[in-house]
């Protein structure tokens, strides 16, 4: 339980993974601290790279700890324990892998691959128990009974992940670890798979570490979020204050980043850009720590200071900023102050008529030039009339373009 009566299901403490060794070895994730609480969706965001995938392969025992350790209901499982415990652990923390492709077996049907957990932990009563349980999952997540005896390349990439959110779930886990789970589906299904999700998480309390890139989506399933930048976890807060109040350059630069419905509005949009060099931790080391609102920010002692007076005048901070129309951004006024020739090259509109022109002449010649080649076989001499074809067809395409260039150049 945490100060708040809260009770935590998972905790990682200044965890750290690397891979390699000496000088070869890479820091994937650095000092990684966070708990997730029970009965919640713990989301991890960043891009490719960041090590969101790496956090959640150790969670599940794949990846070892170099530094620190997870605890899951207060106990480590980092490391060498007990074969009890592992059980315990393999049992109640499933995870739906990102490629769907490459975590499921391809020589097993479907039936199995979903049964493999119910037979191993014997998680039914009878042969009618592990059936029924196994047909109502795959109809809950899409699938329809017939697919149970099909193999996984029969399937789509989206249907496959289905398959592995089916296996996952069917185990009633406490906590799953989501990897990505709906990059692979059809916008059709991500809204029903998303709300598949959250109603296991109201009938059974399933508890989710959910890894994902897509801002809007973390922010309609999530409770608490956590930005993660090169190993680097920058900032832990819950959905509401994290989009309210991005205090770190980084999570300030994705939430940017998130498309608008609106196209007009998009156009106008500034991105902004995260710039690492702003940040001098030569002397003073950062380190993520709480300024309220259970809001931790990663950051030396100065950045702290200039992050919790921002916190403290609590107005919502602007994410986005939507130029006004004639308004020029600052990046376009430095492309029209500089002197380099390429930036004063005319720009002509490819919706005008010459363009159409030529957009339906050269096609053209491109069916002639085929009626040619195929009618070769009329001809007795053959390559006489290939080297003939071959010379008045480039010399028409010559012509032809020469003229095109001379239209652009002088009439446009």
């Amino acid at each position: 339980m945490d100060e708040n009566g809260r009770e935590i299901l998972l905790s990682l403490k200044n965890v750290d993974i690397t891979f390699g060794k000496g000088d070869n070895a890479v820091r994937a994730v650095k000092n990684a601290s966070f708990d997730i609480y029970k009965g919640e969706t713990f989301s991890l965001v960043g891009e490719s790279g960041s090590g969101k995938t790496t956090i959640g392969r150790a969670v599940i025992r794949v990846n070892p700890c170099a530094a620190g350790e997870i605890q899951y209901k207060g106990v480590p499982i980092s490391g060498r324990i007990p074969r009890r415990l592992d059980r315990e652990v393999i049992r109640n923390i499933q995870m739906v892998f990102q490629d769907p492709a490459a975590s499921l077996n391809e020589r097993a049907t479907v039936d199995y691959i979903i049964s493999e957990g119910l037979y191993n932990f014997h998680l039914y009563t009878d042969e009618a128990d592990r059936v029924a349980k196994v047909e109502n999952m795959i109809e809950q997540v899409g699938l329809l009974p017939e697919h149970l005896t099909r193999y996984p390349h029969e399937f789509s990439g989206g249907q496959r992940q289905r398959i592995g959110l089916a296996r996952a779930m069917v185990m009633e886990p406490e906590l799953v670890v989501a990897d990505e789970p709906i990059s692979a589906l059809d916008v059709s299904i991500r809204a029903q798979v998303l709300n598949l999700l959250k109603k296991f998480q109201q009938e059974q309390g399933t508890t989710y570490l959910f890894i994902a890139h897509d801002l809007s989506i973390v922010r309609f399933i999530s409770d608490r979020i956590a930005v993660i930048y090169k190993g680097d976890i920058v900032e832990i807060a819950t959905a509401e204050e994290l989009f309210d109040f991005p205090l770190h350059p980084y999570t300030h630069s994705l939430i940017s980043a998130i498309p608008i419905p609106d196209p007009q509005l998009e156009k106008n949009k500034e991105l902004f850009t995260y710039d690492p060099s702003v940040h001098d931790y030569s002397e003073d080391k950062p380190e993520l720590t709480c300024i309220g609102h259970d809001h931790y920010v990663f950051g030396n002692k100065k950045e702290i200071e200039e992050y919790k007076a921002i916190r403290e005048k609590n107005v919502p901070l602007k994410s986005v900023t939507i130029r006004q129309s004639g308004e020029v951004a600052a990046e376009e006024t430095e492309a029209e102050a500089s002197n380099e020739p390429i930036l004063d090259a005319p720009v002509h509109d490819t919706g005008s008529f010459w363009y159409k022109l030529l957009s339906f002449i050269l096609p053209l010649v491109g069916i002639i030039a085929s009626f040619i080649f195929r009618s070769h076989r009329y001809y007795r001499n053959y390559k006489a009339c290939m080297k003939g074809a071959i010379a008045g067809l480039l010399t028409f395409g010559a012509i032809v373009a020469l003229f095109g260039l001379l239209l652009l150049l002088t009439i446009i």
